[in-house]
């Protein structure tokens, strides 16, 4: 059964740091990626990794969030510096468990975590 898990979630100060994680299980992954949704707002994409390593970052989060994934490749993670007010959201961890490519568009993925929630404060 096609399963993820998140956790690492939390609430913090403007500043602080974060990591994110989503154990997945039952699959094969071929893109995961992380999305967020603030209240409001529409779900937006934050970052994506291939299979082969390859990642990209919307523009809001580059130089600050990191996805990475174990050796296993089991779980992947999403490290948050220098956390903003805005960076405030429900964040999920999504996968594509077929190889149709790795876009950070939402249609991509088939799989996805429960969120977790991440509040940012000024």
């Amino acid at each position: 059964q096609v399963q993820l898990v998140e956790s690492g979630g939390g609430s913090v100060q403007a500043g602080a740091s974060l990591r994110l994680s989503c154990a997945a299980s039952g699959y094969t992954v071929y893109c995961m990626g992380w999305f967020r949704q603030a209240p409001g707002k529409e779900r937006e994409g934050v970052a994506r990794m291939s299979s082969a390593g390859g990642t990209y970052y919307t523009d809001s989060v580059k130089g600050r969030f990191t996805i990475s994934q174990d050796n296993t490749k089991n779980t992947f993670f999403l490290e948050m510096n220098s956390l903003k007010p805005e960076d405030t959201a429900i964040y999920y961890c999504a996968v594509a468990t077929r190889d149709w490519g790795c876009q950070l568009h939402a249609d991509f993925f088939g799989v996805w975590g429960q969120g977790t929630q991440v509040t940012v404060s000024s």
